[in-house]
């Protein structure tokens, strides 16, 4: 008489879920690429014209005579297309954080989602304004800065591929910097500490932000002051948004006459979590 083997449980029930999720990133990805595909495409033509766009801060500071120029044989070619691919990047940003969002929103408890949705558009609206604060106030005082220091018999003639590189990272370092409002909140948001904590090391961050103003500007007072007065602004503008969501919540969770201490933040968001899981059953019934 033999024995009957065990049964074995079904594997296609817990890899249905992870495969269909592997799916849907596939198909929110593709979206992504082809948005920008697209957007490149259509600006394709226009190439040399976002290039000379992009180029214009210096250009326009350059010495009577002089001009950008193009070191290797296929630079003239290549520099514009890729100019045009990093502005189709920076065109398609919005979607592509919409598809992000899109994939991760349903994982999240509606109170998260209430926080995460604003903190998304609110960090894609400031990185763009540190690129274009960028764009038109810092790259047109590094260029005439630049141009008018250069020693006697030098040619100022800067490579555009070298330029655009060096364009590319002011964007992305003015960009990040101007998160500073987005990560202060998160961290008060995460418990990782409190807008009063925060408050207390102004003096550091104002030493911080003037530090950081020299190494991404040129080695003026007027520049360097440009950098440092909008991220010790945001950082303060960080510091104000914490309180007032931390004050809006306690009052939120207050309670109603009942003589009960008020919840701490881990049984607060016990409590939300409870509450969204019964409408959820009640919804499905």
């Amino acid at each position: 008489m033999t024995t009957p083997e065990p049964p074995t449980e079904p594997v296609e029930d817990n890899e249905q879920p992870f495969m269909s999720h592997l799916l849907e990133l596939r198909d929110r990805l593709l979206r992504m690429v082809l948005a920008v595909l697209v957007l490149f495409l259509v600006m394709s033509p226009f190439a040399n014209s976002i290039f000379s766009l992009m180029a214009e801060p210096l250009s326009r500071n350059l010495p009577e005579g002089a001009s950008l120029i193009a070191v290797e044989v296929i630079a003239p070619f290549l520099i514009p297309l890729k100019a045009t691919l990093v502005l189709a990047i920076f065109l398609a940003m919005p979607y592509v954080l919409y598809q992000a969002w899109g994939f991760i929103a349903p994982g999240l408890y509606r109170h998260e989602r209430r926080i995460a949705l604003p903190l998304l558009v609110s960090s894609t609206f400031l990185f763009y304004a540190g690129a274009a604060f960028a764009y038109f106030v810092i790259l047109p005082i590094l260029s005439l800065f630049l141009t008018s220091t250069a020693p006697e018999g030098v040619a100022v003639t800067p490579d555009i591929g070298r330029y655009l590189d060096f364009e590319m990272m002011l964007f992305f370092a003015f960009g990040a910097a101007f998160e500073v409002p987005v990560a202060t909140f998160v961290m008060v948001w995460m418990g990782m500490t409190t807008p009063e904590a925060l408050a207390e090391k102004r003096p550091y961050v104002v030493v911080g932000a003037f530090v950081i103003g020299m190494l991404l500007t040129p080695p003026d007072i007027i520049s360097q002051t440009l950098l440092a007065v909008p991220m010790w602004l945001l950082y303060e503008l960080g510091i104000f948004v914490s309180r007032s969501f931390l004050a809006r919540r306690a009052r939120e969770a207050a309670p109603e006459e009942t003589g009960e201490a008020p919840l701490s933040e881990a049984e607060m968001e016990a409590e939300l979590d409870r509450i969204e899981e019964e409408e959820d059953k009640q919804s499905g019934h």
